[in-house]
Formats: C-alpha cells, structure tokens, sequence
C-alpha cells in the first residue's frame, strides 16, 4: 500500500521514493531549515546566571526561559502542522518566518523578562513550524535521519555554543542562533513546488485550542503536578468528545485509530522521555558514582551525544531494508539497556555509553517511527496532521525526562 503526498510517494513501510511531480527539496537545506532551533532551545542552559543579573532577576526566574521555550515548541507543532494542512506550505513558511523574525528582535532588544519570555516563544512557535515543514518534505527514514542526526548534534553543542558567543559578544546574541534556520527558506520555497497542497474546510479552532490546552497541561506536569493533572485529565475528555462529533477535525479520529500511528507515537515519546532523564541524570551520577569534575563529565557527555546522535543516522538509512517489527524490536531493546545503564552502571564510561545509546534511540526513533506514523494516515490530506501529533509526542518526553531525572537523582 501507498500513499501519495505532494513530491513524494510514502510506502506503508515506511520508506519513500521520490514521484514524477518533481525531484525532492535537497535534504541539506531540510536540516539547515529544522535543525538551529535545537541549538536555540539549549543555548541558555550554561548562561542563565547572566541572563538574569541582565534582567534584573533571580536565576529561577531566567529558567523559564527554557520552560516556555519548550512550551511554546510542544503546542506549536501541532498547530502550526494544522495551518499547513489547511493552507499548505507557504503559509507555514511565511508566518514561521514572521515569528522567527519577531522573536528574534524581541530577544535583541527587550530590557524586561515577560517581554523576553514573548519573544523566545515566538521563535520557537516560528521554529516548530520550520520543523514541520521540514519532516513534510523529507519523505524517507534516510532522509528524516539526516535532520534528526543534525538535531541531536546541535542540540548537543548548543550550551557550549551558547557560552562561548555569550562570553564572546553577548547572551542576546546566543538566544539568536535559531534564526539562521531562515537562510534556508528561500531555497526550500522554491524547491517545494506544490508540495503538501492545501486541504479545503473550515478550520477546526475548538480543536486546536482543546489540543493546546491538554499540551500545555502535559508540558506543566513536572512544575504542578496536582493541577497539571486535573486539567489534563479535563481536557483530554472533552477533546475525545469533540474529535467524536467532528472526526475530520483539528485531530483526526481516523488517525486515532492506526495502531501503526498510535504506537509509533507513543514509542517515541517513552524513549525520548528515556533519553532526556539521561540527558539530566548523567552528569550528577558520574560526579557521584564515579567521581568525575564538572569539566570531564561536562566534555564526556558531549562527546557520546555527538557520537549518538551521528551514529542513529545508520539504523535510519538501514531500515528502509528493516520491517517495522525488527526497527521497533532494535529501538526498544537498546532503549531499555540505556535506561538500566543509568540506573545500575557505576563505571563513568558505562554512563557515558548509555547516554550515547539514549540519543541515539531517540534520534532514530524520531526519523524512523515518523515515516512510520504518517504512512499510516489514510487520507493524504491527514499527512501533516500526523506530522503535528506524533512530533508532540516526541517533544512531551522533553517534558517528563527532566522530572523523572530530579526523582531519581534525588534517590541515588
């Protein structure tokens, strides 16, 4: 079974072959177009200190910087994915530009932290709809394994990346990094031709607002756990009700009903929750289980990011050859020895390999189970809808990893 979509032709395994329509936009300028938001979003981390004595307050206060940034990417996607169903992909192209642009100058600019905090969420609402259109275009698990290898890598470098510009010129200058991915839609514009075309129908908008709503409860889990909850749980209800009187909507209730899509999704959110609790668990469990300094753990870790996230673009460009079973069955089973490394391993360099096998499970898994979860959308028009739902999904385990590392952090 096949699916037809704009330039490409996505087969129920996942893989792609380019269609007559025209040849596919050159996957460099698709990493260039989705991948510095990755740099972006992790620019703060090493700066925070001197992005709040600049504003005037506490280091706590600055670190939203970083809850919003990812609050605003989480909700984004989805919404943004929904546009280019709707209106197809030069509306996404222009108003992400727009946000991009906007953020930007608010970030170069703003004396005040609530001002600030507008334009990191404009440049990663602008980001995410880059990211869209990015993963719409690429077509193929090899493909998709290029960007989501750049994603890692960048998103590895980004608080050295960060520091060094902040101590170079400024930190406003480090929070602009996710605007070089504008350099590439220009080209990306013009090689996509009438790629994902738009669908005619209204705009679902208590959809997407009822979407946002049960995004936003998820992303706020770790902070108000309690409440968080609740209004997940309401939200959540009242969306099934609406996606069951309007199937056709903002959330697709045919989509909902693909095993390929459903599991794909949530495979991905438990290893990318997987590997972020890595992400913040193992530079502590090496200073306390291995007696490693700052500086070493520090460049260690760097190293099995960059490492991992290089490597995953092999089991991506490999499974074009693969069944879904066996890419599942690879995923889990290095996802589980990653996750039971940094519980038991006491040996730094065992640490510093399962946080290589995490990045690198779920930066396979996001170049992989996507091609999987859109050629399981029935109707091609559903296509960016499933693009929005399953990268929201990945994004959610953002959410939780750095939660689930404080608890076990904490019980070390």
């Amino acid at each position: 079974m096949t699916v037809t979509t704009g330039t490409t032709t996505v087969k129920a395994s996942g893989t792609a072959a380019a269609a007559p329509a025209g040849a596919p936009v050159p996957v460099l300028w698709l990493a260039l177009l989705a991948t510095p938001i990755a740099a972006g979003a992790n620019a703060p981390v090493l700066i925070l200190p001197d992005m709040a004595r600049s504003l005037g307050v506490s280091t706590g206060g600055a670190a939203w910087l970083l809850t919003a940034f990812g609050w605003a990417m989480a909700v984004g996607t989805p919404l943004l994915a929904g546009l280019l169903r709707r209106r197809g992909l030069p509306a996404v192209l222009r108003l992400s530009t727009l946000l991009v642009l906007a953020g930007t100058l608010l970030v170069a600019v703003s004396p005040w932290l609530a001002l600030t905090l507008l334009g990191r969420c404009a440049q990663a609402a602008g980001g995410a709809g880059l990211v869209a259109a990015a993963i719409s275009l690429a077509g193929t698990a090899r493909r998709m394994g290029v960007i989501s290898a750049g994603f890692g890598m960048l998103g590895a470098a980004g608080p050295l990346l960060g520091k060094a510009l902040a101590d170079g010129a400024s930190w406003r200058i480090a929070l602009t990094v996710s605007a070089l991915s504008l350099l590439a839609v220009p080209a990306v514009g013009r090689r996509a031709g009438a790629a994902n075309p738009p669908v005619p129908g209204r705009f679902d908008g208590r959809g997407a607002a009822l979407l946002t709503a049960l995004a936003t409860a998820l992303v706020l889990l770790p902070t108000a756990p309690l409440a968080a909850l609740g209004g997940a749980l309401v939200a959540a209800a009242l969306l099934a009700l609406h996606v069951r009187r309007r199937p056709e909507g903002f959330v697709p209730a045919a989509l909902l009903r693909r095993p390929v899509f459903v599991v794909s999704a949530l495979l991905a959110l438990a290893l990318s929750a997987s590997y972020f609790t890595l992400l913040f668990s193992v530079p502590r469990l090496l200073a306390d289980r291995a007696g490693w300094d700052t500086a070493s753990a520090g460049t260690g870790q760097l190293v099995a990011l960059l490492t991992g996230s290089a490597l995953s673009w092999l089991l991506a460009a490999a499974s074009a050859r693969m069944s879904r079973a066996a890419v599942r069955t690879v995923l889990v089973s290095l996802g589980a020895l990653a996750a039971l490394a940094g519980i038991f391993a006491t040996s730094g360099p065992l640490l510093l390999v399962a946080t290589a096998v995490g990045v690198f499970t779920a930066s396979a898994a996001n170049a992989v189970l996507s091609t999987h979860a859109v050629a399981a959308a029935p109707d091609p028009a559903q296509r960016p809808s499933a693009i929005g739902l399953f990268t929201l999904c990945y994004q959610l385990g953002g959410a939780f990893g750095p939660a689930v590392a404080a608890l076990l952090v904490l019980g070390a």
